[in-house]
């Protein structure tokens, strides 16, 4: 979790970026954690109705690759 002075910078850098540039953001987290991340419902709100706003959602489901290759790693080792 981020403090409050943390969320907050995260919400004015995503306000200023978000008319002016495209924004590519990666994370593990689903919608409904961010809350929680955030520490503030409201705020969490607020950033994911911007990130919201004309985005591209690419899920990525499945197997990890990398979770995979440090299996065979790792048997290799043994």
């Amino acid at each position: 979790p981020i403090n409050a002075t943390e969320g907050n910078m995260f919400f004015q850098l995503i306000s200023e970026l978000q008319e002016r540039t495209a924004i590519i953001i990666t994370t593990n987290k689903g919608f409904e954690e961010w809350t929680e991340f955030l520490g503030d419902a409201a705020l969490a709100t607020a950033i994911l109705d911007r990130l919201a706003y004309q985005c591209d959602k690419i899920p990525m489901n499945g197997k990890s690759y990398r979770l995979e290759n440090r299996k065979s790693f790792l048997e290799e080792m043994a």
